[in-house]
């Protein structure tokens, strides 16, 4: 599904990324953890295309998208990944149903079968209700799971998110957590989640751990959502 192949990457002087390989299966629930600085958030952005590294391979789901040109690469992000951020990234003029609708229409997919799509992720997210509403009469979590909706609407390989539950309180922490696995086991979706969070990081099925640029330990869960 995903295969990272000594991934290197520095900013000047400063090497964040150290030769990272990776692989992550279709269907796994994996965190990626570690101290503040340690290259988290920039190994998830290479991963998610939207930063190239400076050495090494990406492959996801058989397309190695080092080879991508520009136009190539934005086609395939927004076809192959959604993405989940600590702070749900809504815009703030449209409404729930009309934010979760804005990667298929980019996409080309028609008005009528993208608005339809939409509410069809809106209700599977407990949302139906709350679609014609805007980012300002929506709660923390109800606005974290529009970013959800949003980040599946184009059904993709794999769903990246970066401290997703980051800015919520514990109720809606727990929801979150608890519909990613959920939407793995309903829809086979892969998750990688950048989490400082350890009792999300404790239930996921893997949990890669990141020191200084290099992975210390990746280690299984097999007891739970095996």
């Amino acid at each position: 599904m995903i295969n990272l192949e000594g991934i290197t990457k520095s900013f000047g002087s400063l090497q964040v990324l150290k030769g990272i390989d990776l692989t992550i299966d279709e269907g796994e629930v994996v965190s990626i953890v570690g101290p503040s600085g340690a290259g988290k958030t920039t190994l998830l952005q290479i991963m998610g295309t939207l930063d190239r590294p400076d050495t090494g391979r990406i492959i996801l789901n058989g397309t190695e998208v080092n080879q991508l040109n520009g136009k190539q690469l934005s086609a395939f992000r927004n076809q192959e990944i959604g993405f989940v951020f600590q702070f749900h990234q809504l815009l703030p003029e449209f409404t729930a149903l009309e934010n979760t609708m804005i990667p298929a229409l980019i996409a080309g997919e028609p008005a009528g079968k993208a608005r339809s799509r939409a509410m069809e992720m809106l209700a599977m997210m407990g949302l139906k209700e709350r679609a014609s509403h805007k980012p300002a009469e929506l709660s923390g979590g109800e606005k974290q799971r529009v970013a959800v909706a949003r980040a599946l609407i184009n059904r993709p390989s794999a769903v990246l998110a970066d401290e997703p539950s980051g800015s919520l309180d514990t109720q809606n922490k727990e929801e979150l957590h608890r519909l990613f696995f959920d939407l793995r086991d309903r829809l086979g979706q892969t998750f990688v989640i950048v989490t400082h969070d350890e009792a999300l990081a404790s239930k996921t099925d893997r949990k890669i751990h990141i020191i200084d640029g290099k992975i210390d330990a990746d280690v299984c869960n097999p007891n739970i959502h095996s």
